[in-house]
């Protein structure tokens, strides 16, 4: 892995809300953890140089295209909640419980959405607006990513 793909990787964990990324593979383990707005990094070679077969490969992130993807997305005037943290997706308190919303509910700022279970911590995921659910876009205990659309919905 070159320097500058570490510094590209690096620039894009500070970007986000992330606290804490490790990755590792037979030849690079890697881990950041972001305390008080400051970026500590703890990088580790196995090996001088990677195999050619193991490279990694890094996109950049161009953040023009992904406000044009989200934009063209968004054509109905939808508000999208996204997920806040990368965790399991949960539409219910419990599995023998109903969703706390369903396609067609109307919800209120505030009004509870799903959970988001992250490292055995629930993170409870609140409306912030009002409006109709219309389209609920991941399935129960689907692992989700950071930022990825989980609902839509119609701003009344």
């Amino acid at each position: 892995m070159e320097i500058n793909e570490i510094k590209e990787l690096l620039k894009t964990i500070d970007n986000t809300s992330l606290e804490y990324v490790k990755l590792e593979n037979s030849e690079l383990k890697l881990e950041v953890s972001k305390k008080n707005s400051s970026l500590k990094n703890n990088i580790k070679n196995k090996k001088d140089t990677l195999k050619n077969s193991e490279e990694i490969e890094l996109e950049s992130i161009n953040h023009e295209n992904i406000s044009e993807y989200e934009n063209s997305q968004n054509k109905d005037n939808l508000y999208i909640v996204k997920a806040p943290l990368v965790g399991t997706f949960y539409p219910s308190p419990s599995p023998n419980e109903k969703s706390f919303v369903n396609i067609g509910d109307i919800v209120k700022e505030g009004d509870k959405l799903c959970i988001l279970e992250a490292m055995k911590l629930m993170n409870e995921i609140n409306s912030e607006i009002e409006g109709e659910i219309v389209e609920i876009l991941v399935e129960s205990e689907e692992l989700v990513e950071y930022n990825q659309p989980l609902f839509k919905i119609r701003p009344l």
